[in-house]
């Protein structure tokens, strides 16, 4: 059974690197009917914090990614650890290091000096001798000193790593006892049964002392996918302005969890040249094997694209309750299925919806300078009051091919062009001369409203005071 893990540290926010992770580690999980397990790696006191490890869980629910088993702790298990350094100790695989750090800085200083490799030189890797006083020791674990440590990589193929260069005797405790994050990483994984170990390929140089850690214990190595950054479209490392940000932004801007997760799974891993995938085929067709070697670019317009894509195929009571978030209930308004099946084609986040709706529903408080001066001149405001005539004169007024009848009708007596009508119209029920089909608008608006708009428009001396 595969069993796989996301284990953020409660540092800092969740960002979308760390999603696309989580979400491979997902897939490969479902895929193989086996389990996701999250682990809150939380060892760094000073620096972890309640509110990050909340902000992680919350982005976990709003985007469905529902973990296996309770969640993990590491804060909560210093007692598991203290086991297996004693263990180490015991057989002889890790030792007392009582090196000072004005020596280690010193040893660092000189190796600079000569152009050598920084790195412990063994001190006490056999000491016999009387330990110094007043030194509270690290933990080492004897790394090997020389021979090939070799990572299989279900992305990158089979990586060697020469141990004289890359290793030393590196810590595994802190003088307090504290542990370290290789040793507690290796020991986790193991316990938690984890055997395919999905992350960024920035982890790539940890896993030669992960493996030495397994190994000083007898665990069984996982098998390692290190996935490949994701650049911006210089090819550089991603930054806040080009989309490293919370998750939780992506949900504030208006971003869809269907779509934010599509997106994710397409940089670095595709499926011929399909583009759009359900989660049932996210993990039915999902394979790490088939992550590609090289960096990933992220598409600022790809991501609007298919969150477009998203808000146009969500059923209107759905749109409705999601719009909720940006102070706007729709959910009892009458024309609500016009308004949105109007609106959901022009929207390219569910914010931008938010927006649109607003713009509608809101009466217009300034009028655009050069709309007005484009719209409102001939007999525009003539045309305008035989329109509100009309509209006063109906009956029955509900759908928007009801005023779109009575548009026709002013422009066949008054022998104009539909722009004549049009132009001065849009500008009186929205302030500016773009938005959706005006039949829609006055359908949405009511009668009532749609004469009180062009009622302002005409009031206000549309031709110079608007």
């Amino acid at each position: 059974m595969v069993v796989t893990r996301f284990a953020p540290s409660p540092t800092g926010y969740l960002h979308i690197g760390g999603l696309r992770t989580a979400l491979f580690s997902y897939l490969w999980a479902k895929k193989n009917g086996g389990k996701f397990v999250l682990r809150i790696e939380d060892t760094d006191k000073a620096r972890n914090s309640q509110e990050a490890a909340d902000a992680i869980l919350e982005a976990f629910k709003w985007l469905g990614l529902e973990h296996d088993g309770s969640i993990t702790y590491q804060s909560q298990r210093d007692d598991i650890y203290a086991k297996y350094i004693k263990q180490l100790l015991d057989e002889g695989k890790a030792y007392k290091c009582y090196m000072s750090k004005e020596e280690l800085t010193e040893l660092r200083e000189t190796q600079m000096a000569k152009n050598e490799r920084t790195k412990y030189n063994g001190k006490y890797r056999d000491f016999t001798g009387e330990t110094p006083e007043g030194v509270e020791p690290v933990i080492r674990i004897k790394a090997p000193l020389s021979g090939e440590i070799l990572v299989r990589d279900g992305v990158k193929g089979d990586i060697s790593f020469q141990a004289e260069d890359i290793l030393d005797d590196f810590v595994i405790a802190r003088g307090d006892g504290a542990p370290t994050y290789n040793f507690v990483v290796a020991i986790d994984d193991h316990l938690m049964g984890i055997n395919e170990v999905i992350r960024g390929d920035d982890h790539l140089s940890n896993t030669p002392k992960q493996i030495v850690v397994y190994e000083a214990l007898g665990f069984d190595i996982p098998k390692f996918y290190h996935v490949p950054m994701i650049h911006n479209s210089a090819g550089k490392k991603l930054s806040k302005r080009d989309g490293a940000t919370d998750v939780m932004a992506y949900k504030e801007m208006g971003y869809t969890p269907q779509a934010l997760l599509n997106f994710l799974v397409r940089l670095g891993w595709s499926h011929g040249d399909q583009e759009i995938f359900s989660m049932e085929e996210m993990q039915n067709l999902f394979n790490p094997k088939d992550i590609n070697k090289s960096a990933s670019i992220y598409n600022t317009e790809k991501l609007d694209w298919l969150n477009a894509h998203y808000i146009k195929n969500t059923s209107n009571p759905e749109l409705a309750e999601l719009l909720t978030q940006y102070d706007l209930v729709l959910t009892s308004h009458d024309k609500k299925e016009i308004l949105l099946d109007e609106l959901k084609d022009r929207a390219k986040t569910l914010k931008e919806l938010a927006e649109l709706t607003k713009e509608i529903l809101t009466t217009p408080s300034f009028y655009d300078e050069k709309a007005v001066k484009k719209a409102f001149k001939g007999n525009a405001i003539e045309v305008l009051n035989t329109f509100g005539a009309k509209i006063s004169a109906a009956d029955e007024l509900h759908l928007p091919s009801d005023y779109h009848h009575i548009m026709e009708e002013v422009v066949k007596e008054m022998d104009i062009g539909f722009g004549k009508i049009g132009q001065p119209l849009r500008v009186a029920l929205l302030g500016k001369m773009s938005g959706p089909g005006l039949d829609s608008v006055m359908a949405i608006l009511g009668k009532n409203e749609t004469m009180l708009r062009i009622a302002n428009a005409i009031t206000m001396d549309a031709q110079n005071n608007i």
